[in-house]
């Protein structure tokens, strides 16, 4: 069964597993929510055993405050998750997880067996950010708002598991199918993904439901993966001096040249048809104002709701970095030919889950239950992979009240963010069950 999905993540054919693809726009704003999922939420909320957790998670927001600043002040860029993820796992430790390892790849992965066993649920928080390892991560707290970069994306949701652990035990509470407390590497950026990449390919564990915290407020119930492809192209010369190697072919005129004409062909494209998106985001080269380059690069950002639009995009892109390749060879005058590097440095599917299925029925229904309108979202998340492999899965919101995500002034307050803690638990009980 691993193999199967790790062959189907890397195939556009695991897509056609989803349900309602053709309809993206019809399901875009359905949440119809089936009275039975309303009914169930409705009745395990009533449990005295689930209101008992519901308190105790209100009684641990001290304990959730404190996870939260510490965490935060631990520097975690992609690649360099380290750090984090053992004080992470050390957390874990303490609030009695049955087992608990960290994989080959970096991600932390606690285990708390069910009574029953016959599924795995996984609830999931990323470790990485998108700051450089200087970045000051200090969280300076005013008027009650915490102040810092990562604050919410996602330390929160880091802070979170850990109260659903702490609030299972406490209250004695044991679910029927196997509980992952996952804590991935490589959300964000070039991460790619890797961290929930590895636990969906032939070497990771067995997971049969993922729900995911990541970003935004209660009642978000993301359901639709949107998926990238991005590159990094890099024309190479022998470099030389402005004047006295005039004649040589540049790089940069080549990158200049490519890009002109991949926006004009993109623009193009996607004026109709289903959302798509381009941007170049980084130019790195040179060396001088009077020096011929000897290198030229670009990082280039492509995303589509559709998996066939993402290889034409790509394919635009490929025709015109090698057009630009020809034209400038072509006024060379002197010395060698340029080379061109077109490199594929990631690759996020896309997918959709049917509003139908169970467990987006049960995310609905619980942010219903809350007082809350269920927003349908689409994002780039760990949830991508599994809902790419037609693998019931959803990104929730950290709850609370926050902004700046990705910024050095990113901030977050705590406005009943206890409301989206006992949400988490509520789905993830009605998932495995009690």
């Amino acid at each position: 069964m691993k193999n199967c999905r790790a062959t189907l993540f890397f195939t556009t054919v695991s897509f056609f597993l989803m349900t309602g693809f053709y309809s993206i726009q019809a399901q875009e704003n359905e949440t119809t929510i089936d009275k039975k999922y309303s009914r169930q939420i409705s009745k395990l909320a009533k449990n005295k055993k689930i209101q008992k957790a519901f308190e105790t998670i209100r009684a641990l927001e001290p304990e959730t405050h404190n996870d939260l600043i510490e965490l935060t002040e631990i520097p975690a860029p992609q690649f360099k998750e380290q750090t984090r993820a053992n004080a992470f796992a050390q957390k874990l430790r303490e609030a009695q997880i049955d087992s608990l390892w960290i994989d080959a790849e970096g991600n932390v992965i606690g285990l708390l067996k069910g009574t029953e066993r016959n599924k795995v649920v996984a609830l999931n928080a990323h470790l990485d950010t998108v700051f450089p390892e200087e970045t000051d991560v200090k969280v300076r707290i005013s008027n009650d708002t915490l102040y810092a970069p990562g604050i919410g994306d996602d330390t929160r949701g880091l802070a979170m598991l850990l109260t659903v652990l702490k609030t299972l035990n406490k209250t004695q509470i044991r679910p029927k199918d196997d509980l992952l407390f996952v804590a991935t590497v490589g959300e964000e950026g070039l991460g790619d993904l890797r961290g929930v990449k590895a636990l969906f390919g032939p070497t990771g564990p067995k997971i049969d439901a993922w729900v995911s915290i990541d970003g935004g407020e209660l009642g978000r119930v993301n359901n639709k993966a949107l998926g990238s492809f991005r590159y990094k192209i890099t024309y190479e010369g022998p470099g030389g001096h402005s004047w006295g190697a005039f004649g040589l072919v540049n790089p940069h005129h080549a990158l200049g040249t490519a890009i002109d004409r991949f926006v004009t062909a993109a623009d193009n494209y996607t004026s109709s048809g289903p959302k798509t998106s381009y941007n170049v985001g980084v130019i790195e080269g040179g060396t001088s104002i009077n020096s011929v380059p000897f290198s030229s690069s670009m990082l280039v950002d492509i995303r589509s709701v559709e998996p066939t639009r993402l290889d034409d995009m790509e394919q635009l892109l490929k025709t015109a970095t090698e057009e630009a390749l020809t034209l400038q060879n072509s006024r060379k005058r002197r010395g060698p030919e340029l080379q061109l590097r077109f490199e594929k440095i990631g690759n996020r599917p896309s997918g959709e889950l049917a509003t139908t299925l169970p467990l987006i029925q049960r995310a609905m229904a619980a942010t219903q239950f809350f007082g809350k309108t269920p927003l349908l979202t689409r994002g780039s998340t760990d949830a991508n992979i599994p809902i790419s492999l037609g693998i019931p899965a959803v990104t929730v919101g950290r709850g609370g009240t926050g902004g700046k995500a990705h910024s050095l002034d990113e901030w977050w307050y705590n406005d009943k963010g206890y409301e989206a803690i006992q949400f988490v638990l509520l789905l993830v009980l009605a998932q495995t069950g009690i």
